[in-house]
């Protein structure tokens, strides 16, 4: 079940352990247009969030295949092309799924193909005008902030108490495979496009204002669509401050990891996988049902 090496981070039962990248195709999260228009605890500003988060996955997954294949001709050892491939076809997946609701939020009237048109113009950006070393840096980057949404979503019960079930259940799955696969961009930044700290932390930085302020422009765009005006639209950003923010905030909750990226030694497997990441793979692989598996993960949260 897993890759053993002493290099790696120990987790709460004091193992060592970089997870297999399995390739779980054809899922069904039973996505149709009964989920909720609020599908997180009826609650619009952070439904809304969520939904501009999970709206570019798509492209931003096809962006992410094509920075680490730039690579794929210089990569000889065996064991990280297989790598490689599986994390293609993990993330072609993502895309897919992703893509499906996409196509519920058009029906509700929101303004997808814009967003996502704009979306495709910064991708072309960072491919026509960055180099290779640098959008493979960048995809490291945008994986090691995708790779801490388990933490942050799925290691304590109550953070995903108000998600309609199949959004969470896509939610989890989602974040097992960024886990699983959280290294290989960093790999072949690191060993194969060989690019340096400087380079790897400015990437990381530039990263995360870019997640930031797309998810919060087109969380916005999407409220805006619903009707809301400028003035209720800021009113619920402060009154949601707590819930990003706070002490127990979702984003807060993984600023510490977040930030481990800028020191010289870091690697993503330096930071040990969300402790209850076993009972989600466990389920899955006994029932073969993402949904059983959701509820295992969370049975086994703080």
């Amino acid at each position: 079940m897993y890759r053993t090496d002493s290099n790696y981070a120990p987790l709460n039962d004091g193992k060592h352990f970089q997870p297999d990248m399995d390739v779980r195709e054809k899922l069904d999260f039973g996505l149709d247009e009964t989920i909720p228009k609020y599908w997180l605890d009826g609650n619009p500003f952070r439904t809304r969030l969520m939904d501009a988060m999970q709206v570019t996955f798509p492209d931003g997954e096809r962006y992410f295949i094509t920075a680490v294949r730039a690579f794929r001709d210089q990569i000889e050892d065996p064991t990280q092309l297989e790598d490689v491939k599986a994390f293609t076809r993990q993330e072609a997946q993502h895309g897919i799924a992703h893509t499906k609701f996409n196509n519920l939020l058009k029906k509700q009237g929101m303004p997808i193909d814009e967003i996502l048109s704009e979306h495709k113009e910064i991708i072309d950006k960072y491919l026509n005008e960055y180099s290779p070393e640098y959008n493979v840096a960048l995809t490291a980057a945008f994986e090691h902030f995708t790779a801490l949404m388990a933490e942050a979503f799925f290691s304590k019960k109550y953070v995903s108490e108000g998600f309609d079930h199949r959004m969470k259940t896509m939610f989890a799955w989602h974040a097992i495979e960024e886990m699983e696969h959280r290294s290989v961009a960093f790999d072949v930044m690191q060993k194969v496009a060989k690019v340096g700290y400087f380079m790897r932390v400015w990437a990381v930085i530039y990263g995360t204002y870019e997640t930031m302020r797309i998810m919060f422009t087109n969380g916005d765009k999407l409220l805006k669509a619903d009707g809301f005006s400028k003035w209720e639209r800021r009113k619920m950003f402060i009154k949601n401050l707590p819930w990003m923010y706070g002490r127990k905030g979702v984003f807060s909750s993984f600023t510490k990891p977040l930030f481990a990226y800028l020191k010289p030694g870091f690697h993503p497997e330096k930071i040990p996988v969300v402790h209850n990441y076993p009972a989600w793979v466990e389920e899955y692989n006994k029932s073969g049902d993402p949904a059983k598996a959701c509820d295992a993960l969370l049975a086994a949260a703080h």
